[in-house]
This record gives structure tokens, sequence and C-alpha cells, in this order.
């Protein structure tokens, strides 16, 4: 059963001082991480940074040089030991694009031997939604698992998600871990990331740029900034700001007859917490 953390949360993934190397490469460096039973927790990094490593150890294919670790309060001290019920995919499958999805679950239950059970394959089509396409060939089906995702936690299992595309993250993640040169440098709710977070940078498409701009430039805690090669064509242009300046700005431009037609940021609030943090890592910062 998943461990107790010191404020009762039950914790499916335990870290402690997770260390791993290979030959003289420090993949991991003292990780810490905590993931909560029923949770689907992002792990976000650069090329490099440790996430396929710690993705390894925990599926048990491979061992911590130093450190502790427990899955569903089990200790995991050698590889291939991990407790039943875990395991793992990548976004790419090894599917045969010729054959049908039934028939890619049914040659997958072949390798468990001779006459084994098939019954659970229209279960499972069920599940991803692939009912009415279940005899159709596999090449060009979508691999997109966010329904799927979000309802294996409904139903209490733990996910650990790593994924370039910090949009499905914001979206699917109630935690985030960032690692950057094998060390952790934020874990924790997405809000607190989003809360900690440095001004962002935003697309402002109104009627009147120019008077936009001058509005902008006019008001406290918005700076504009260089624009070029932004949407030339339409003029966008791009203002840092915390959201309550944004607050402020909003309203100065409406009363000043400027209509708001596009407000958003130029990379998520996610994507730039992790760019700031992971250059402050691996600048030594």
């Amino acid at each position: 059963m998943p461990i107790e953390d010191n404020i009762g949360s039950r914790v499916a993934v335990r870290a402690r001082g997770i260390t791993k190397c290979f030959d003289n490469v420090v993949a991991l460096d003292g990780v810490d991480l905590d993931v909560v039973a029923g949770q689907i927790h992002g792990l976000v990094g650069p090329n490099g940074a440790g996430k396929t490593t710690l993705l390894g150890l925990l599926l048990g294919l491979a061992v911590a040089d130093r450190g502790s670790l427990e899955i569903l309060g089990m200790p995991v001290g050698r590889a291939l030991a991990v407790p039943d019920g875990v395991a793992g995919f990548v976004d790419g499958p090894g599917l045969y694009p010729s054959l049908t999805a039934r028939g890619n679950l049914a040659a997958l239950a072949a390798l468990r031997g001779p006459g084994a059970p098939t019954a659970g394959i229209d279960d499972l089509l069920e599940q991803v939604g692939l009912t009415d396409v279940a005899d159709d060939r596999v090449r060009g089906f979508s691999l997109g698992v966010h329904g799927v995702l979000t309802q294996l936690a409904a139903d209490g299992a733990t996910v650990v998600l790593s994924s370039h595309r910090m949009d499905d993250l914001a979206a699917l993640c109630s935690e985030v871990t960032i690692v950057a040169t094998g060390r952790v440098v934020f874990s924790g709710p997405l809000s607190k990331l989003a809360a900690g977070n440095s001004a962002l940078d935003y697309r402002l498409l109104t009627s009147d740029p120019e008077a936009a701009r001058r509005v902008a430039a006019d008001t406290a805690g918005v700076q504009v900034v260089d624009d070029a090669g932004i949407r030339p064509d339409l003029e966008v242009l791009v203002v840092r700001a915390l959201v309550p300046a944004l607050d402020e700005l909003v309203p100065r431009l409406i009363h000043s007859g400027i209509a708001v037609r596009e407000l958003a940021p130029v990379v998520s609030p996610l994507e730039s917490a992790f760019l700031a943090l992971t250059e402050q890592q691996e600048s030594g910062q």
C-alpha cells in the first residue's frame, strides 16, 4: 500500500538522495521525489537532464548507486524488483501498422504463451475509446491519451508523465518536478510554480497598436518589449508584466476606446518557469 507522508497524504513513490552514474557521467545527483497516489505528476527537463534515467529506476530497469527508493510502500533496491502493477509506455509504441487495433492486442497477448487468454481485449479497446475502429488498421491512429491518463488517476492509479509538451503537462498534472543536470530544481504544485514565476511576455493585439503602445508604456508594471518578427502583419505588441499589472492595463485600454482582440502569453507559465529554472541550474547560479 502507498506510504504516508508527514501531512497524511498517500505517497506512491518516494525517492531520497537518488544518485546514478554511468562511468564518469553523473546522470542523477541526490534526487528527492514524492509522488502522491492517484495523481498525475509531471516530470520535466531538458535533454540529458536525467529524466530517462529516473524513469528507468522507477520501472526497475536500473538500480541507483546511492539513495533509497520506495514504490507503493515497498523498498526497491535491485533491478526488476518493482511491485506488481507498475508499468510504463512511451508515446511511440511498437505497434504493427498493418494490423488492426484488435490484431495488435491479440499479438501482444500471444507473447504470454500458447493459449493465452484474449478475453480482455474488448475491455481494453473500450477503455481507450477504440471500440468503433477495433478492426481498422492502426496506421494513422492518434496517439492522444489524455482521457486515459485522467481516468486512470480518477480510478486511483498514480501516473508519472514525462513530456516535452508543456501544454499537455499544464492540462493534466497536479504537480510537476523539474530536473536539470541531474538535480531537482523544482518540485511541487503547478500553482506554486506559477505564483513564484517572474513577469511573462504576452502578445497584445488591439484595434489601435500605436495607441495601445502608449497606454502600455504609461501603465505601472508593464514593459513594452521588442516586438520585431512577432506577426508584423498584425502589428502585435509584446508586453512583459505580472498578472496584476495586466489587470490594470486591460481596463485602461478599453477606457481609451481601444479594443483588446488578443492577450495571450508568448509561452505558457510552466514553460517560462522551466526555461528560467533550467537556465539558472545549467549556468551554475
